[in-house]
């Protein structure tokens, strides 16, 4: 696909320069019921929300893995933003076993 060279056409397939990079993070979680998990989880997308990024994934009361990326159309999540992610599950005693993973392509997954 990176042969296309028309602006375009690289910019409708969200390649090259439009390319949408985001990251994944996985941790268990340490908590004692449904309830508890829900305020985490509703904790943590209001984080996200908050930073103009947007989340999807799942999980249940014993682990959670997600995909997180900008909610703005042609942007991407960066290393602050994966560091500041970081920095909210390390404070938050629910999350256990943090893994973040490097910046890739959201639609491509390179």
């Amino acid at each position: 696909m990176r042969s296309i060279k028309s602006r375009r056409l690289r910019k409708k397939l969200y390649l090259d320069e439009f390319a949408i990079l985001g990251f994944e993070i996985s941790c268990s979680i340490d908590v004692a019921s449904s309830d508890e998990f829900d305020l985490f989880l509703n904790q943590l997308v209001s984080f996200v929300e908050d930073h103009e990024l947007m989340i999807g994934g799942g999980g249940d009361t014993k682990e959670f893995s997600a995909f997180i990326c900008s909610e703005h159309r042609y942007a991407s999540a960066t290393n602050e933003d994966k560091d500041k992610i970081t920095a909210w599950l390390n404070n938050n005693k629910a999350a256990n076993n943090i893994v973040v993973g490097e910046l890739v392509d959201a639609n491509y997954g390179v």
